[in-house]
């Protein structure tokens, strides 16, 4: 493996520092693994809203209801959270390489699953298959953290995680617009039967040589750390225990700040789940016949987001300030979806699009900033615990707000049913205000001053 430049950690390191934590390398092979995770991610989010992004065709094709179609998507809200602990449990006993594995192939099972699901009487068929894809999400969506902490420096880790979560953001801005534009409103069920079978066959087609991308190049972690920081946990580290696993989930659920962040981070995140899922029947009760105008929005709004993450992972480095970076997006956030729920009642197709990519740009950037913070928070527990416990809650607010809109669509309307999530989006800048800034991930970086401080054995973190 060839390495690459040593690189510079501020503070300075001393000649006490190289003595007890030896070398640290970059090794070029980083941006290797770094992207083919960000292929690994986007090949498993293409398939979120495949079904709900175009709801009334695969109503009319399988005869099912909206609701059931809904499920297709809400169905990886309701496993992530009571599968997360065995999750992360395999990832810390049995390490990165291991769970990437294991998660390219479930994802690659699910989508052939579903290559034979193209028949009125095989829903149920599809719905198994999603199941598998969305289960095998597991050990994407909390990893980014964690690739970027095991395999870059300090001075990229922020943004080396954002390109993590722009994988997962890539793929599903690619499933918005690729079902409306592979699957036509045919009043001719076989053809529809066709062009689902054809959008079922590409996904697969792309999937195969992901997966053998993953079992020849990704790596669990470098010979030597990347930073000072991974060098300590290294130092410290110890054999795995189920005691010590346990241990670090206790230790995030009693951390009051990191608790406060699960709230906030839940509901925002939660509310653009549920508006991705829901955005094929927002749009169609504004606008006729605009499936392709649906999937098209969505496309853009995440494009446009996966260039706020990076924009926000580079500041995020720059600046290390985390908390002030998540008020700012949260903020903008709110201010977003009132934007878009104006621009719906002005039946304005052009100011929908304008609002639906400002929405994007700083819903999307929230999603890994806040996983940064509870990094930063949390620190010395995983980044995949801390990142898995933040996805939980995001995953359990989505299925309850993809209900609730459903219902208030239905009952009051598209306007009332967003003022309800500008509510809670509300709740959730307040508490954000409320977090103490406490940066443990920073601080252990530092080795001069009072920072000159080694992890205790009993915060082993496994790497």
């Amino acid at each position: 493996m060839e390495a690459g430049a040593l690189q510079q950690e501020d503070p300075v390191q001393d000649e006490e520092a190289e003595e007890q934590l030896g070398e640290i390398k970059l090794y070029r092979i980083r941006w290797l693994i770094i992207s083919i995770f960000v292929l690994y991610a986007a090949v498993s989010s293409l398939q979120w809203v495949q079904y709900s992004i175009i709801t009334n065709i695969i109503v009319k094709y399988y005869g099912v209801s909206s609701v059931a179609v809904d499920w297709t998507s809400m169905i990886s809200m309701v496993t992530y959270p009571p599968l997360l602990l065995p999750a992360s449990y395999m990832l810390d006993k049995m390490g990165l390489r291991f769970c990437a594995l294991i998660g390219v192939t479930g994802t690659a099972i699910g989508t052939w699953i579903k290559m034979f699901s193209a028949q009125p009487d095989l829903f149920y068929v599809g719905f198994i298959g999603q199941t598998v894809v969305f289960v095998s999400q597991l050990f994407i969506l909390s990893l980014p953290p964690k690739v970027a902490s095991v395999w870059f420096g300090p001075n990229e880790v922020s943004t080396a995680c954002s390109l993590g979560v722009f994988g997962t953001q890539l793929g599903t801005a690619l499933s918005f617009i690729v079902s409306p534009l592979a699957v036509r409103n045919h009043d001719n069920l076989e053809d529809i039967g066709r062009e689902l079978s054809h959008l079922f066959y590409g996904v697969g087609a792309v999937i195969t040589p992901v997966v053998i991308l993953v079992f020849i190049f990704f790596k669990a972690e470098p010979t030597l750390p990347p930073s000072i920081a991974q060098a300590k946990l290294r130092l410290n580290k110890s054999e795995f225990t189920n005691k010590e696993f346990l241990n670090s989930y206790k230790s995030l659920l009693t951390n009051k700040p990191f608790m406060v962040l699960m709230f906030a981070y839940g509901i925002n995140i939660g509310v653009f789940a549920a508006l991705g899922t829901m955005l094929n029947q927002f749009v169609l009760s504004y606008f006729a016949n605009a499936e392709k105008d649906a999937g098209t929005i969505g496309l853009l709004q995440v494009v446009i987001g996966c260039l706020g993450v990076v924009v926000f992972g580079v500041i995020l480095d720059k600046t290390k300030r985390y908390k002030e970076v998540n008020i700012v997006l949260y903020v903008m956030t709110i201010l977003g979806i009132i934007a878009f729920m104006a621009a719906l009642e002005t039946y304005s197709k052009i100011l929908v699009y304008i609002s639906g990519c400002g929405l994007g740009f700083f819903q999307n950037a929230y999603y890994a900033a806040g996983l940064e913070f509870g990094v930063e928070l949390s620190f010395p527990q995983p980044e995949s615990s801390s990142s898995g416990v933040l996805i939980s809650m995001s995953q359990i607010c989505g299925t309850i707000f993809t209900l609730l809109l459903g219902k208030l669509l239905a009952t009051v309307g598209a306007f009332w049913a967003l003022s309800l999530m500008v509510g809670f989006l509300a709740i959730g800048i307040l508490v954000t205000v409320f977090i103490p800034n406490i940066l443990l991930r920073q601080k252990a970086l530092g080795l001069t001053g009072e920072d000159k401080v080694f992890l205790p054995k009993n915060n082993d973190r496994r790497m």
